[in-house]
């Protein structure tokens, strides 16, 4: 390898190297959480697989952690190594789309916009999250759960095939015939096992339209309502993915997104009115690119971010009512978070658990608290809220998302993988990274023992 110091490679890269102090360093090095503030050595903006490989080769060479970039939604900043070396996929965003296949081709720094506009082009799509800036990769390698999963199971359910460059600087096909036990551990296992530079996805025939249904109803009616709105959603079709939130004015809003045939798209609008007295309702058809971009503001840039979560197997009337307390007395006073959620069942639970790494596919519901402000002297208030709302339904949890994990360590992880599933993780992990150099995400520890802990920030 040719360098001209220990801090900038020259004639390796076809994309830019970039060090503190150069006009585009700061930019680069600022991610989604605005909390998150570190100082990487050196950030490779990688144009092609072979950047990707050369870069991996050069962190190991001057032994600098490896930081990876994609979108940047990491809520304790895993994409930036403070004093190591930062991959930045952003400028791999390319999107390839096979109508006739029903297949899409999508390099690792794309976010989820591109795919969504690029498969919708055809009236197509995959499951995506519901935030078009975040990007495919980290989703995808945790799970990827979106209004589509109901019908289609989660984003990791529809790949094909990875590209993967692995810890020692070599590029694999993972696919189901191809690595298999790596295409088993990419599917939900996160970023443990190296650096996918292109997914290939399986596409649906979703049309363009959907549909999007809240009514609101007083913090008094939560109890009623939020047991109504469970029962309809044993029932619900699966184009129907339900959605309960509780914010800040202490009212309670229930409702659904609705993908599929919109002529049918209304009919649990009645029943969702019938659950109380409403105070404002909104039910309006959108394109599914509207639906997947329509958070985009709400959950942009620069706001300082945290959140905690559960897996929820039953929502009884105990559940609800923890709920609505959100960790406190008598769901008053502040700063309180948000709280939400989302349902899961349909074809995630179709999948057998233990297929994929992704686990907990009996969950019923995914609940959130989370919180966002932009005064760094609130961060104590602010993140002990948050942390004391998700207490009040530590005893109904049955898991985590490992994309909602936070700053757990390995807490976190043992609660988003069951034993049987670490252990097979971390035998993949003994395979592909047996020195841990992927260890800035929810490490998965290698047996020998090699590892160095993610630093949270």
């Amino acid at each position: 390898m040719t360098t001209t110091s220990a801090t900038r490679p020259v004639d390796q890269f076809g994309g830019p190297v970039v060090l503190p102090g150069d006009p585009t360093y700061d930019e680069l090095r600022t991610v989604w959480n605005a909390i998150v503030d570190k100082r990487p050595r050196m950030i490779v903006g990688c144009t092609s697989v072979d950047d990707v490989v050369a870069a991996v080769r050069t962190a190991r060479e001057l032994d600098l952690e490896i930081g990876v970039r994609c979108g940047g939604h990491s809520a304790i900043g895993h994409a930036v190594p403070d004093d190591g070396l930062m991959i930045d996929l952003s400028p791999m965003g390319g999107v390839r789309v096979d109508p006739v296949r029903r297949r899409a081709w999508v390099q690792g720094g794309a976010l989820l916009g591109a795919l969504d506009r690029a498969a919708q082009a055809h009236g197509l799509a995959t499951t995506a999250g519901n935030v078009s800036h975040t990007g495919v990769g980290g989703l995808t390698l945790g799970g990827g759960m979106g209004w589509l999963a109901r019908q289609y199971g989660l984003s990791c359910d529809n790949v094909e095939s990875f590209e993967v460059v692995t810890a020692d600087g070599e590029v694999v096909r993972a696919s189901a015939a191809e690595h298999p036990d790596l295409y088993w551990g990419l599917r939900g296992g996160g970023g443990n096992f190296g650096i996918v530079t292109e997914f290939e996805f399986r596409l649906h025939p979703v049309g363009t339209q959907t549909m999007l249904a809240e009514f609101t109803y007083p913090l008094e009616q939560g109890m009623q309502v939020l047991g109504g709105w469970r029962d309809l959603n044993h029932v619900a079709p699966r184009e129907a993915t339900f959605t309960a939130s509780l914010g800040s004015d202490h009212s309670v809003t229930v409702g659904y997104v609705w993908v599929g045939d919109p002529t049918r798209a209304r009919q649990l609008v009645p029943a969702m009115r019938a659950l109380g007295r409403p105070v404002a309702e909104r039910v309006l058809g959108l394109s599914y690119v509207a639906l997947q971009s329509m958070d985009d503001t709400v959950d942009g840039h620069a706001w300082r971010r945290y959140a905690k979560g559960h897996y929820l197997r039953q929502f009884s009337d105990d559940v609800i009512e923890a709920f609505l307390l959100r960790g406190t007395a008598d769901g008053a006073g502040g700063p309180l978070p948000n709280v939400g959620l989302q349902a899961h069942g349909g074809a995630i639970d179709d999948v057998a658990d233990g297929s994929s790494a992704f686990s907990h596919r009996a969950t019923m519901f995914e609940y959130t608290a989370g919180a966002r402000w932009d005064d760094a002297a609130e961060d104590a208030d602010r993140i002990d809220a948050a942390r004391r709302c998700a207490a009040g339904l530590d005893q109904y949890s049955t898991g985590v998302y490992v994309n909602l994990v936070g700053d757990e360590g390995d807490a976190g992880v043992r609660r988003a993988y069951p034993p049987a599933q670490l252990a097979r993780l971390t035998a993949v992990k003994d395979t592909y990274d047996p020195d841990n150099i992927f260890h800035l995400n929810h490490n998965i520890r290698p047996s020998g023992g090699a590892h160095l802990d993610a630093v949270a920030g």
